[in-house]
């Protein structure tokens, strides 16, 4: 990889399909994902092409030191479901799914505020992180993005009933680049499946 290309970092990967729209949309990106479940590491290994780097490692913990400082876009999508309202989840998720892929502690924010704290020193300084939370936990999340010196904002996407906490846009040229190749891409198209 050349100084210069797109960089991404996909903490709490699970299948990597933030990764895999990412190198769909821009096929020269350096991507590294990285979760602590070694099943969805073997998932997300399946469904990024090489030279995608996949590992398994808590958050930041299996990040190559080389990106530090280097990240155009950090994206996390954290568990974020209160511990005592695992329980009240649809049963499908509570079966199917690792309980670490969703609780997320007390309040729900409890790795969501870690990736916060590590998020500065990867990022180039216009890089951007963004994290999936709730609509409710989302200004939670902007309070202690600010407090730890971050700009920060509330994204919803009612397609996709999501809500992101970003720090700002991404460089110039990296927004001109996503715009000239936008695809449509949804989560079934993005990875494929992968049964645990």
């Amino acid at each position: 990889y050349g100084r210069d290309e797109p960089v991404l970092v996909e903490l709490c990967c699970g299948v990597g399909a933030v990764s895999a729209a990412v190198l769909t949309a821009l096929p020269e990106a350096r991507v590294h994902a990285s979760d602590l479940d070694a099943a969805a590491v073997d998932c997300a290994r399946a469904n990024l092409p090489l030279p995608a780097e996949v590992a398994i490692g808590d958050l930041d913990g299996a990040v190559p030191d080389d990106l530090r400082g280097r990240v155009d876009v950090l994206v996390a999508n954290t568990p974020y479901v209160p511990s005592e309202e695992v329980a009240t989840m649809p049963r499908e998720a509570r079966e199917h799914e690792p309980l670490l892929a969703l609780d997320g502690g007390a309040d729900g924010l409890a790795l969501a505020r870690r990736v916060v704290e590590v998020s500065a020193g990867w990022l180039r300084p216009d890089g951007i992180v963004a994290i999936e939370t709730s609509v409710a936990q989302a200004p939670v999340l902007v309070t202690a993005m600010v407090a730890a010196g971050l700009e920060a904002s509330i994204r919803t996407d009612p397609d996709r009933e999501a809500t992101a906490a970003p720090r700002p846009r991404p460089r110039r040229r990296l927004r001109r680049r996503l715009r000239r190749r936008r695809p449509h891409i949804s989560g079934s198209r993005a990875a494929a499946p992968c049964s645990t």
